[in-house]
């Protein structure tokens, strides 16, 4: 059995409080996006992953795909021993969600092909328990996330008919470093009014509050975000901490000297 756990974007990220359990209190949009890896469970004597594609640092063991799979044979012993096959082409460290899709998208693949019958409830709280935004890949479906980015209001938002141009350049930041970079702040206007305005109005009011920092140390960034409105984005904008931008346009578009330059991927949204 196969599946293909896909990509999110942010559309806007506040960064509204530091938390005293050290995390901090974000309002932000999930959107899905089908930049796709593939994940594939098959019976096996024993339980591995094998991974192919972009090259992931760690131990396979230490894989959260790993992770999610003793995870259900921690709670379900009639869970049989399969072999998951695990092929990259989201980039990692990009502020896209990569991981954590794998992670949901294998506790659904791994409950289909056994026929566990978990409740879609159940397999939220164990999505929770692997990662803060794990959970909205298992409906895949707009929301309004805040609290640490795990808690979710379900939102009227569309973007079907739209082209996003995906563009990550070799640079790696870490959420440490992200965060370094931020001064908490209450924004002036919800970004849950203002993502159901107009599309042609966010640029003007829908911002990503790690841009600063991260622009200010890494101004390539800042020039691949510059770029896509040069090309005529509606809106553009970094996806969570970085490093990946993307701009939504009206119309196809082929941007011929991103695409040679970084990693590059473009579709229309659904």
């Amino acid at each position: 059995m196969i599946c293909f756990p896909n990509a999110k974007i942010n559309l806007g990220l506040d960064i509204v409080a530091k938390r005293p359990d050290g995390y901090h209190n974000i309002e932000t949009v999930f959107y899905p996006i089908a930049c796709q890896d593939v994940l594939e469970c098959v019976p096996a004597d024993e339980f591995q992953l094998n991974l192919s594609g972009i090259s992931l640092d760690g131990k396979n063991e230490d894989n959260i795909v790993a992770k999610a799979y003793r995870l259900l044979a921690q709670h379900h012993p009639q869970l049989k021993p399969c072999a998951l096959h695990l092929h990259k082409n989201i980039p990692c460290g990009a502020g896209l969600g990569g991981g954590s899709a794998d992670a949901a998208f294998a506790l659904k693949l791994i409950n289909d092909a056994q026929h566990l019958n978990i409740p879609m409830e159940k397999l939220e709280e164990y999505a929770s328990s692997l990662g803060a935004d794990c959970r909205f890949f298992l409906r895949n479906q707009a929301v309004f996330a805040e609290g640490k980015g795990d808690e979710f209001t379900d939102i009227n938002l569309s973007l079907k008919g739209y082209y996003i141009v995906l563009v990550k350049p070799d640079i790696h930041i870490s959420t440490a470093e992200a965060y370094a970079g931020v001064r908490p702040e209450k924004p002036a206007a919800s970004l849950l009014q203002l993502i159901q305005q107009p599309i042609e109005t966010w640029k003007e009011h829908i911002f990503n509050g790690f841009e600063k920092g991260v622009f200010e140390k890494h101004p390539e960034i800042k020039q691949i975000k510059e770029e896509l409105y040069a090309q005529g984005a509606v809106y553009a904008s970094m996806s969570g901490s970085g490093s990946s931008v993307f701009g939504i346009f009206a119309q196809e578009v082929h941007l011929q000297g991103l695409f040679e330059k970084y990693f590059y991927w473009a579709d229309f949204l659904q």
